[in-house]
């Protein structure tokens, strides 16, 4: 019988993963630089779909002190109707799955509080994991990296389709196009990207939200008004995308997750994501 790639994945989110990244890596915090390795993993710890960075305990210009307290609570979200429940994304660092210790960074300058865990795994022993948001900025060589990690089992690919796409709410159309630039990012739902001469902007406002993607770069956020109901940050747009994603520049993409999504005539089951 098959195996399906997608249950692969999804068989070990349950898992610790760990995964060597031939990338010298650095951070910045408290006005110098904190991390500096070239000995780096990347550690998904149990349900987490984003990774973080690892590194050895000689590679990070400070002590180390245990914290004491509560530890932060997780944040279990769908991803698909298959699949084991996942930790959002925006849960916090401090929410660990994995047995190990959290530690604070004591600096010259200053304490980063709770922004190391030391697991217990003896796969990564003298390694530890470091909180992305601790830090001012990182970087992969002389990259500066957005977001967090990039995983390098994941990608992005953009398409030119002539597929008939409409999106609508409640019977109300707010995009009808031909010319929609299809992103596809592992494990995520295909995206449509739509011009913005095939979506009614006159009842799009944006608003003042930003997200920031390490693949793509950051995002802005539109609310869409249907009838008396405000749709609040339902679609976004990359003004000036990153890399592999520049072909969606300018185009609105919206949560299907919340909408009616049309391909061809054929309505599309809404997915189950982190933002449904």
């Amino acid at each position: 019988m098959a195996t399906r790639m997608r249950q692969v994945i999804l068989r070990a989110l349950p898992d610790l993963r760990v995964h060597p990244v031939g990338k010298w890596v650095r951070a910045d915090a408290l006005g110098s630089t904190v991390v500096d390795s070239r000995r780096v993993q990347l550690v998904w710890e149990p349900k987490r779909v984003v990774g973080s960075y690892a590194v050895p305990e000689e590679d990070v210009a400070g002590d180390f002190v245990p914290v004491e307290g509560d530890v932060a609570a997780e944040h279990p979200v769908p991803m698909g109707d298959d699949g084991p429940p996942v930790l959002d994304p925006h849960t916090p660092f401090g929410a660990h799955t994995a047995p190990g210790t959290p530690l604070t960074i004591r600096t010259d300058a200053g304490d980063l509080p709770g922004a190391a865990f030391r697991p217990d795994d003896p796969d990564l022993a003298g390694y530890v994991v470091l909180d992305w948001t601790a830090f001012t900025q990182w970087y992969e060589e002389d990259e500066p990296v957005l977001g967090h990690p990039r995983d390098p089992f994941d990608r992005i690919d953009c398409l030119r389709s002539s597929r008939h796409v409409v999106i609508a709410s409640d019977g109300v159309t707010l995009a009808d196009t031909t010319r929609a630039t299809l992103l596809f990012e592992t494990p995520l739902p295909t995206r449509y990207y739509v011009p913005r001469e095939d979506v009614a902007m006159d009842l799009f406002d944006r608003t003042d939200s930003h997200t920031v993607c390490a693949y793509k770069g950051e995002a802005s956020y539109w609310s869409a008004r249907v009838g008396d109901t405000v749709l609040r940050d339902i679609a976004w747009s990359y003004e000036e995308p990153r890399h592999d994603a520049a072909p969606v520049a300018g185009l609105i993409s919206f949560y299907t997750e919340k909408l009616d999504l049309t391909v061809d005539g054929e309505l599309q089951r809404r997915p189950r994501t982190p933002w449904s």
